[in-house]
């Protein structure tokens, strides 16, 4: 399937501008999404591409194509597959979308709900496939596809919805028991921040959630784009730091480090060390630490 190459779409992303999107506007048919025949080595995920046309503005334009993703291959060992879960409401698709960059498009509703873009994170380049299939159906059988194939998961809630963040937490366990001899890299979103007055969750509960179910947190507002860029990019270093190799990331570890004030850097490492002989103390540096998506 070939899509208009001259129909030109312009969404607004707050990415940087010289990386590259794709559009795939397809919904996710559960079909295409069943296990492969025995004969074949590893499942695949089809889906129509598609790509604004014309030149690099504010949109990442590129041309438009028919792809098939891997869910198994080492050959797109760079490419992540990041699944959204959460209550109806929560922001999983405005996440989505400001992601994709076609929130403010005037087809965003037709927009589709799996999108793929390359970006560019501590120098490196790595492409994600961000899933919003959570809520397409009331099928079971997809839910628990989901479960299985992600290479990462964001796990969202509204601030303003307590149930919501109660559902939460459910996710997480139903993650723990599907994924449980691997560590899975989840990232707890509590978004909506920018809704002062409606909180009903606050962030220590919600860093604290996070320092019980193992996993990293962070607030967000889809309105205000606020913290998406830090979600996405945090979501890759966190697949990095579990499947590239210890040399690969000490180096990555040493770049960052090299951009810290030496205050920072004594500051941490004092901490390290309060933590180690405090369990109270210990549990407050995990609980800080929750909010660093570049570390374990």
């Amino acid at each position: 399937m070939t899509l208009n190459r001259g129909d030109k779409r312009r969404g607004s992303t707050p990415f940087a501008a010289q990386q590259h999107l794709h559009r795939r506007s397809m919904p996710v048919d559960e079909r295409d999404l069943r296990p492969p025949p025995p004969e074949e080595l590893s499942g695949l995920v089809r889906c129509t591409s598609y790509s604004p046309g014309g030149e690099h503005r504010q949109s990442w334009a590129s041309d438009s194509s028919d792809s098939v993703i891997s869910s198994g291959s080492d050959s797109d060992s760079s490419l992540y597959k990041v699944i959204l879960l959460g209550e109806h409401g929560v922001g999983k698709t405005s996440l989505a979308r400001i992601f994709g960059g076609v929130e403010d498009c005037a087809d965003a509703e037709e927009a589709g709900n799996t999108y793929d873009r390359s970006i560019i994170v501590d120098g490196e380049e790595a492409s994600l496939v961000v899933f919003d299939i959570w809520e397409q159906d009331d099928s079971q059988w997809l839910q628990n596809h989901c479960m299985k194939m992600g290479d990462a998961y964001i796990i969202v809630y509204s601030v303003t919805d307590k149930v919501s963040f109660e559902k939460a937490s459910e996710l997480r366990i139903q993650l723990r028991r599907a994924r449980q001899t691997e560590d899975i890299p989840i990232i707890l979103v509590g978004n909506k921040s920018d809704l002062v007055r409606s909180r009903e969750v606050s962030v220590d509960e919600g860093r604290a959630c996070a320092v019980v179910f193992d996993c990293k947190f962070i607030e967000t507002s889809a309105a205000l784009h606020h913290n998406v860029k830090d979600l996405f990019e945090g979501i890759v270093r966190q697949i990095r730091l579990r499947k590239d190799s210890k040399e690969d990331n000490a180096r990555r570890m040493a770049n960052t480090k090299r951009r810290e004030s030496i205050s920072k850097k004594a500051k941490r490492f004092l901490g390290r060390i309060v933590a180690k002989n405090n369990k109270k103390m210990a549990f407050k540096a995990k609980s800080k630490s929750c909010h660093d998506l570049s570390v374990l």
